[in-house]
């Protein structure tokens, strides 16, 4: 038995070799980078597999939405706004309102812009906004971040700002930037304005949102914004921010300061998300579906608005709706609800053909635990299955958009790579569906398909895998020191951040922190 032992023994370990050597030759071919093409998940992959709303649903929202318009209207448009709409066939009543008959509507949709592009001062990160081509990003005014160090939450910071930038811009599944918190320790409004677009300009090359805190404002941010871009006539040809405009206050008034800055970011050729961003059971009604149709009325009167002013200029139609945990009035980011009314707006977007966002991703939850892994899995994964060009607020997003969290930043990627994932499908082909393998591994072969060619053909193409998500067996855990999902996190984090650069060339930030004062580092 003894020698049978020691004629075994190297026998055992050449195959403990063998299956050593083929698990790293395995981490080693996922660990190598995929020529875009063949890459499993990509940015701008359709959805539009589910589908809440039928056809004769949207068409009676649609329905409702034009005789809101043309029965209540809205109410406080600028004077500005109201030349303008009026000259294009809207009615300005003895109450104030305008209203907006049915054929001006349908005329100002002939008129408005589809197919957009939102370009990146990267253009390998232009997002292409047709059909239900996907893409997620961040977004909100958050005025917190979560401190993962003492589980508490502080003001938000310009370097926050930055650091939130960066990160992103190492995340392969958070497509574009857009101002996720407010720069709280920049004091005065015009230079928070400056320091927010500096801030996500100098971390990331992929698209840009951002907001003005007050119309005087967008010269000076613009001026910054073609230094950025080499020039206006460069910055026109390519503009790599837009505005995100909460243009009315729901429900059905305008916004009138907001409607201001929205008609200077036209003149400065400045795409624009418009955005109408009701609460139901609040400032939005109740029933899931009317909502939506309050939504889509106001975002209907943006429509009319910008295209009266500038005929197809890229506009965003932002139907934004939240929901209210109706026992307590508090906005409930990460609900069901949320997930439904997120997804039948998409539904909206299509109906229309234009392209559209809306909010997915939000976590009631205070910190990243379990209750903020379910609640932005669901409401990401139905934004994305509905088809939403651009899902806002995807990653981060704490206590109903009141805290942002870089941790949590990180951590989203991975939940994007499975919701991209979900979002692309399953590939039925001739090859795909083809029994050859099968005939291969079950008539005299191993009985099993782990390292058969098709296996290892698709390892990278077809399957998507976590970055810091585990999949260990409870063995390989403890053998690996119960690594926790958070110190992965933050270890990621601080690994991004001490490698990441600015996105701006050095002579161009010593100039322009000499002639503004910038709050980051």
């Amino acid at each position: 038995m003894s020698e049978i032992g020691e004629v075994c023994e190297p026998a055992r370990a050449a195959r403990v070799s063998a299956r050593a050597g083929g698990r790293a030759s395995r981490v080693a071919m996922r660990a190598a980078p995929l020529a875009e093409h063949l890459r499993p998940i990509r940015p701008g992959m359709p959805g539009g597999r589910y589908k809440p709303l039928t056809e004769a649903g949207m068409a009676r929202i649609h329905a409702s939405a034009l005789d809101a318009l043309e029965q209540i209207g809205l109410s406080q448009a600028p004077p500005s706004g109201v030349e303008a709409m009026t000259r294009a066939g809207a009615v300005l009543g003895a109450d104030g309102r305008l209203r907006f008959p049915r054929a001006l509507v349908e005329e100002m949709l002939g008129k408005a812009a589809r197919n957009i592009t939102l370009h990146g001062r990267n253009p390998k990160y232009d997002l292409h906004l047709s059909g239900t081509n996907v893409h997620f990003g961040t977004a909100g005014a958050a005025v917190h971040i979560v401190d993962l160090a003492t589980n508490r939450y502080r003001d938000s910071t310009a370097q926050d700002l930055y650091d939130a930038a960066r990160i992103t811009h190492n995340l392969d599944n958070v497509h574009f930037f857009q101002r996720a918190m407010v720069c709280r320790d920049v004091l005065d409004n015009y230079e928070m304005d400056i320091n927010t677009i500096y801030a996500c300009a100098s971390g990331t090359t992929k698209h840009i949102g951002t907001s003005f805190s007050d119309p005087s404002h967008v010269d000076g941010c613009m001026a910054l914004i073609y230094d950025l871009a080499g020039g206006e006539e460069a910055w026109r040809s390519r503009p790599f921010i837009s505005n995100s405009n909460c243009f009315v206050v729901p429900p059905m008034k305008f916004a009138e300061e907001s409607c201001i800055t929205m008609e200077a970011c036209i003149r400065a050729g400045m795409p624009m998300l418009l955005l109408s961003a009701g609460q139901a059971g609040a400032t939005a009604p109740a029933p899931i579906a009317l909502a939506i149709v309050q939504a889509v009325a106001e975002c209907l009167a943006g429509v009319v608005y910008v295209n009266s002013i500038a005929p197809g200029h890229p506009t965003i139609f932002g139907t934004w709706p939240f929901v209210s945990d109706l026992r307590t009035g508090a906005m409930s980011g990460g609900s069901a609800e949320q997930a439904l009314l997120t997804a039948g707006c998409a539904q909206m977007h299509q109906f229309y053909g234009l392209p559209g966002g809306a909010a997915a991703g939000i976590s009631d939850s205070k910190l990243p635990d379990m209750q903020a892994g379910w609640e932005q899995g669901i409401t990401n994964v139905l934004a994305g299955l509905s088809g939403l060009n651009m899902v806002y607020e995807a990653v981060g997003m704490h206590a109903s958009l009141l805290g942002f969290c870089l941790e949590s930043l990180v951590l989203g990627d991975d939940i994007l790579g499975q919701v991209m994932r979900c979002v692309r499908g399953i590939d039925v082909t001739e090859d795909s569906t083809s029994i050859e393998a099968m005939k291969a591994v079950c008539l005299g072969g191993p009985g099993h398909y782990l390292g058969s060619d098709q296996t290892l053909a698709l390892m990278q193409t077809e399957y998507v895998y976590p970055t810091l998500g585990n999949r260990m067996s409870p063995k390989e855990w403890n053998e690996a020191g119960n690594p926790q999902l958070l110190d992965r996190a933050i270890a990621r984090k601080n690994e991004i951040l001490a490698k990441a650069q600015s996105q701006i060339d050095p002579a161009m930030d010593a100039a322009i922190r000499a002639t503004h004062k910038i709050y980051f580092r």
